[in-house]
Formats: structure tokens, sequence, C-alpha cells
């Protein structure tokens, strides 16, 4: 009898938080990226076509109070991802380190990234127009595999290089920190807009 066993999983966790708290979210998304003169600034340097305030704000839960109300959505699911994942914190906390702001205007991307100095990432989705870039994941051991035959179209998602996963208002994902991901491109004229952020091991 043979078996199949699926060594060395990559972790996706998906969680629908509902829709109550975007309008509060994206109204305050929109006057902070109005006002948030080093967010733009960042932004244009960076080609960036639209606005974050990754580099700019570290206060959004004492901003606005929807923000806060978010975050405390946030630690309750990433405790649950933390068991699902059986990390063993001995004692330490999963802690929010860092929470911003996405606006992506037509033809935004997000390159390929990693988030260094961070356990889990995650993004949330507040608005989602029709025609929004999907986020792709990539198979950590991609850069291993010199010799591998491609995968099948229509492979299962724990056998694809890149998976794709498509935005939708009230979707929260998390992931490991060392998962490469991106966003593919903006395609609506509405923006889109999400808040990411990271948890470090405290």
């Amino acid at each position: 009898m043979a078996t199949f066993d699926a060594l060395f999983v990559t972790p996706l966790y998906r969680a629908s938080l509902g829709t109550k708290l975007n309008p509060d979210l994206e109204a305050a998304a929109l006057v902070i990226a109005a006002e948030d003169k080093a967010g733009q600034r960042w932004a244009r340097e960076h080609g960036y076509k639209g606005y974050t305030s990754y580099a700019a704000l570290d206060d959004l839960p004492q901003r606005a109070p929807a923000f806060a109300d978010l975050v405390k959505a946030l630690d309750r699911h990433v405790a649950a991802f933390a068991a699902r994942a059986d990390f063993d914190l001995n004692r330490r906390k999963l802690k929010l380190d860092s929470l911003w702001i996405n606006v992506m205007n037509k033809g935004a991307i997000h390159a390929p990234h990693i988030h260094p100095h961070a356990a889990v990432s995650g993004t949330y989705y507040v608005t989602v127009p029709p025609g929004s870039g999907a986020i792709r994941f990539e198979d950590p051991r991609l850069g291993l595999m010199m010799a591998a035959p491609p995968r099948r179209k229509q492979a299962r998602p724990a056998n694809r290089s890149f998976v794709d996963v498509q935005p939708r208002p009230g979707l929260l994902l998390l992931w490991e920190s060392w998962l490469r991901h991106g966003v593919e491109a903006h395609a609506a004229r509405e923006p889109r807009i999400s808040v990411s952020f990271n948890y470090r091991l405290d």
C-alpha cells in the first residue's frame, strides 16, 4: 500500500470578519491618505500608484476607533493562527508590530516581497472594486527546484508554484512573514483599500 504525505506545509489562514467596520475604515483611510504628506511623498518617491501609510504612521488605532476595533479582531485570529501552526511560544506572545493602510489606484502593484523581522503578517480587505488585483503567494522552495517538472494548470493548490487569492471585502488573510507574496496590478478605476500588518514574537 502506498502513501502520499504532504511535508513542510505552508499555512495560509483565511477568515471572514464581515464588513461592519468597513465603512468607518474606508472613511478614515481616505481622510488619512489625503492628510498624510509624508506617506504621499514616500509613494511618489517609490513610484507607487496610490497611498500607503507604511513608512509614515505608526498610530492608526489611536487615530480612528475602527482601527482599534480591527486590532482586537486581529489579535484573536493571530492567536488562532499560532495555535493551528503549532507555534511553541514558550510563554511569549505575538504582538502587533506595525499596521498600515494601502490605497491602490489604477495600475498599482506590490512587487513580490517578504516581511523581515516579523513572525506573522497579513492583510484585511476593506474596499475591493471589480478588477482588483489578486494577492499572489510563491512556493518558498521555488529557488531549489532546479530540474522540477512544471505543474499542471489544474494542480491542487498544495502543488502549485504560485497561488492567487482574489480579495473581497471583509476577508482576512494571515501567513508566516517569510512567505514571499505580491499583489497583481489593480485594474479598477476606484481605489482598492486594505489594511496590512505584522506581528512579532514579544
